[in-house]
């Protein structure tokens, strides 16, 4: 019986989960952030969570 799996396919889309909830866990904690860090950095996080689901839903076609 052949109980070998290739895991390999896996890999980019739990990993793109994971950098996707730090991404989302750092948008919940710009409150605790200065005005002006909250304008400088949510842009930013906002552009790597659609990058992110971008990523993720090409690796489901």
């Amino acid at each position: 019986m052949d109980f070998s799996f290739d895991f390999q396919p896996v890999y980019p889309h739990h990993d793109l989960l994971i950098e996707l909830g730090r991404v989302e866990m750092a948008m919940e904690h710009l409150d605790a952030r200065s005005e002006d860090e909250r304008q400088v950095l949510r842009p930013r996080l906002m552009s790597r969570i659609s990058r992110l689901r971008d990523e993720l839903q090409s690796l489901e076609v």
